[in-house]
């Protein structure tokens, strides 16, 4: 999913989903990093595109918590 079109995703989102949804990916994130320790991947990119992805969610729930 493009940056542009996940923004737009997260802005429709209530606090809550905002909260679970970066909890699914600090999981996600954590299982990419032990397979990365334990064995071969094929894309090691994902980890990153994950982290921004992260950010983004951090962000997202910073705003609307300041709303």
């Amino acid at each position: 999913m493009k940056a542009k079109e996940y923004n737009e995703k997260l802005s429709g989102m209530t606090l809550e989903e905002l909260q679970a949804e970066e909890d699914a990916l600090k999981n996600q994130l954590f299982k990419l990093r032990f397979r990365q320790a334990t064995t071969y991947m094929d894309n090691p990119l994902q980890i990153r595109l994950l982290k921004r992805d992260i950010a983004r969610v951090k962000t997202a729930i910073s705003i609307k918590s300041k709303a």
